[in-house]
């Protein structure tokens, strides 16, 4: 019984879905599509990634950061009850959210009636966690430490 168990755990730690990280390159030409509505701009005005005008939160340190919490962004009252109840944006949350923000915000927060401002989706995993790979890259020691 023991050896079943430890041969399917080390069956787990080697399925590609679970050791599966992003590429930052890939994601910065995912990215492409996000610099519609969003920016990089680190902490000494320097634009990173993305266009001077923005409709969405700039996303320079997103990694680490309290989901609904960038200075002088209007969120949607759900991002703010989100961040509120505890949500850091780490691959984890991150990967879903971008793949269907209202759905992740619905669940997250358990009420059917939650709703995001971002209506643009990424089609896939992969392209969300290269995205994350890059925006990571991007922040604070190119480890999006959060602020």
């Amino acid at each position: 019984m023991k050896v079943s168990i430890i041969a399917l755990a080390a069956m787990g730690l080697a399925s590609p879905a679970l050791a599966q990280e992003g590429d930052p390159a890939a994601g910065e030409q995912v990215f492409n599509q996000c610099s519609q509505c969003h920016v990089v701009v680190d902490d000494e005005g320097n634009t990173l990634a993305g266009r001077a005008g923005r409709v969405g939160p700039n996303l320079y340190g997103v990694v680490g950061r309290t989901a609904g919490s960038v200075e002088d962004f209007r969120y949607s009252s759900s991002m703010g009850e989100a961040g509120e109840a505890g949500l850091v944006w780490q691959e984890a949350e991150f990967v879903p959210y971008v793949q269907d923000p209202t759905g992740f915000l619905r669940e997250y927060l358990d009420d059917t009636g939650a709703r995001g401002k971002m209506t643009f989706k990424l089609r896939n995993d992969e392209d969300a966690r290269n995205v994350f790979a890059y925006l990571r890259s991007l922040g604070p020691d190119g480890e999006g430490s959060g602020s």
